[in-house]
């Protein structure tokens, strides 16, 4: 089978960075849909790009279509042809719009009976004919966040289209889009000038060429080339650049000659907190800072330069001309800020919206401090660590209204700033770390607040936020969440469930609603409402910890308040649910509950109405496992409650071997009921196990 390489590059005008992996992915989703679609093969197919360039590359690509022989039906059998043989005027119709002859019709077996065929033969279409209509229609439809249209012409882009290669093997696939008609000439680097130009001799020569002008085409490859530039830069010295990857990805995406370059910046900036300057640096300028072996800030940094090595000093003195301003405006406002105390700022919270039916910043603090106080109250915190909970929760949205945020250059600092400016304001030990921690977790793979006065906190301010939120009927719909309820909601379970505190989720919900008693939103309805929407949450998070889905149900069903408890009774029964003897007492405990199921009123067990021997058995059992799980349960040692439960089986397999539980004497029916059902409650301060699915039963 012939076969030739394809290469489509289209040559542009810098596109933006986060524009090009969503470009790329939807050239390469496409095309595998058109190959797919044209019965079209190709050994391996490389999609890249740079930030002025779009490329598919593919290899051994099929040169034509496979020939396809169809069948074709026509008339049935009986009516196709007149009683001299010669075809009927419906199989004569056939015949010529298929442009065949008598000859070549056969028979085949249909469910009406037989019916005329015949075979035709397709002929399969030249692959380069059909590249030249995917790629008139591809280019034109590649999705961007936003596009432009230049010049006179009517096409429009992410950025203006400059040139289009499009080769056959050695040969040009000649079509035009837009204004531009393709070719085989690419452009190389921009430090070469706009006019520095490579013809591409074929598909197969691609990346090689474009390196002769300084362009290196495979994403991975420049990834690679940064990575290990900055991880020798420094070898030999006490120095090593601090690789972020989302920064690394980012400036993979910028440079199409990747040139690791050192510069610095001025000492006296590095009495900025570190986060400032590497935010600074990082964020506005895509710089790498660099630390020294202590692992400390240093004021050097690394950038990578797309233009010539050769002018590697004069373009490190234009990067560190544009830093020092920066730099600058971040001193003056942090000099600024700390002329006064951390908690001077909290008086024009008053003046920010929390959120317009839910009030200002200052009246959130003040809920966040009421709700930090009485979760400390639940936990029976000593006073010390009330009073630092209450003084965290008091200044812990206080850098908000600073000028190092209020001027929107540094806003993914907050919490941050605020503990660098209470450390400069005195605060006593932990409140500043509380103030930084409070926001914590900020997404799902985000580390949990260490402190305890930070976790407390944490929880107040975004239980605060939920209830609020949730209360005046904002709850989060499909992928809606514009307050991140349920990242706020996650974090909660989260904190509580690996902190250990023994509190129930809801006893802190209806305290916080209450804090907007004056709003009317502390309803029964409201309360009910936030309680489901944690339980969602509760459940995902025990999702998280591996816990099956029917061991979930199954301690959920009881009671979700408690999450320690919760976790803790989740782990022990799904510990059990591969020890037989368990499995064997899941299903007698599944005919407790169909037995009761229906049986709403609380009944009581009188030991005089007990005529078998297996009841009075039964009984004692009951009582004696009452006894034992009870200290059990208090100290959380719900696997020894299982092994409690387990030892009862033996005893309930004879009551229903023995025992006629549907008796037609009332009276012993519903003693026997109310046995049964006092096993079940039993058995419901761990779990319901009638709805665990062991193996075998439903």
């Amino acid at each position: 089978m012939l076969t030739k390489d394809f290469l489509l590059e289209i040559g542009t005008e810098e596109i933006p960075a986060g524009y090009l992996n969503d470009a790329i992915n939807y050239i390469d989703t496409n095309f595998k849909q058109f190959l797919q679609t044209n019965r079209l093969s190709s050994n391996k197919i490389i999609t890249t790009f740079t930030p002025r360039r779009l490329a598919l590359i593919a290899f051994d690509l099929q040169a034509k279509q496979e020939d396809l022989d169809i069948i074709k039906t026509g008339p049935a059998k009986r009516i196709a042809f007149q009683e001299d043989g010669n075809p009927s005027p419906a199989l004569d119709g056939f015949l010529r719009n298929n442009k065949a002859t008598k000859d070549d019709v056969f028979f085949q077996d249909s469910p009406k009976g037989e019916i005329t065929a015949i075979r035709i033969k397709q002929t399969g279409l030249v692959t380069e004919e059909l590249l030249v209509q995917w790629m008139s229609t591809i280019i034109t439809t590649i999705p961007f966040p936003k596009r432009m249209k230049w010049g006179q012409g009517s096409m429009d882009f992410a950025r203006p289209v400059r040139w289009v290669v499009s080769l056959w093997g050695d040969e040009i696939l000649r079509f035009t889009t837009g204004t531009v008609s393709s070719g085989r000439k690419s452009y190389g680097n921009r430090f070469l000038g706009l006019e520095t130009s490579i013809d591409i001799a074929r598909a197969h020569d691609y990346f090689n060429a474009l390196k002769q002008i300084n362009v290196f085409a495979e994403r991975q490859v420049r990834y690679d080339m940064i990575r290990k530039q900055l991880q020798n830069i420094f070898t030999g010295t006490d120095y090593s650049v601090d690789i972020n990857e989302g920064l690394l990805q980012t400036v993979t995406d910028l440079v199409e000659y990747p040139n690791a370059v050192i510069a610095e910046f001025e000492e006296r900036f590095l009495i900025l907190p570190e986060k400032i300057i590497t935010s600074t640096i990082s964020q506005n300028q895509k710089y790498f800072a660099v630390m020294d072996k202590s692992a400390k800030l240093t004021n050097k940094f690394v950038f990578i330069s797309n233009g010539n090595p050769e002018h590697s000093k004069l373009i490190r003195q234009g990067n560190e001309k544009v830093v020092k301003p920066r730099l600058e405006d971040a001193m003056w406002y942090y000099h600024e800020d700390t002329k006064h105390n951390l908690e001077e700022y909290v008086p024009a919270l008053a003046n920010v919206v929390f959120q317009a039916e839910l009030g200002t910043l200052k009246e959130k603090t003040e809920r966040i401090v009421n709700i930090s106080t009485y979760i400390c109250n639940l936990l029976h915190s000593p006073q010390n660590e009330v009073q630092k909970a209450q003084r965290t929760a008091l200044l812990c949205k206080a850098d908000l209204v600073t000028k190092m945020l209020g001027e929107k250059e540094f806003t993914k600092l907050q919490g941050y700033i605020g503990m660098h400016y209470a450390i400069a304001s005195n605060e006593q030990e932990g409140v500043p770390q509380g103030i930084y921690e409070h926001y914590m977790p900020r997404g799902q793979n985000d580390d949990l607040p260490q402190s305890q006065n930070g976790a407390i906190v944490a929880v107040a301010d975004k239980l605060d936020t939920v209830c609020g939120i949730i209360g005046i009927g904002m709850l989060p719909t499909g992928s809606a969440d514009p307050y991140a309820l349920r990242r706020a909601a996650n974090g909660i379970v989260q904190i509580i469930a690996e902190r250990k505190w023994d509190i129930n989720i809801a006893d802190i919900i209806k305290y916080s609603l209450s804090q907007y008693a004056h709003l009317g939103l502390d309803k029964p309805e409201t309360n009910k409402t936030i309680l489901n929407f944690f339980h969602q949450r509760i459940n995902w998070y025990l999702q998280q910890q591996n816990i099956e889905y029917d061991v979930i149900d199954s301690v959920m069903h009881i009671d979700f308040g408690n999450i320690l408890f919760l976790l803790e009774r989740a782990k022990a029964v799904q510990d059990f649910k591969v020890n037989s003897d368990f499995v064997k007492l899941v299903i007698g405990f599944k005919r407790v509950s169909n037995i009761i199921k229906d049986e709403k009123a609380i009944l009581s067990i009188s030991e005089t109405q007990f005529i078998e021997p297996a009841e009075t058995e039964l009984f004692t059992a009951l009582r004696k496992l009452e006894s034992s799980i009870e200290i059990e349960l208090e100290q959380l040692n719900f696997t020894q409650v299982l092994n409690h439960l387990v030892s009862i089986r033996p005893a309930i397999d004879r009551f229903f071997d023995d025992v006629l539980v549907n008796a037609e004497d009332e009276k012993l029916r519903l003693n026997r009921y109310a046995l049964l059902q006092e096993i079940r409650n039993a058995f419901l301060k761990v779990a319901d196990i009638s709805l665990l699915v062991v193996e075998g039963k439903g």
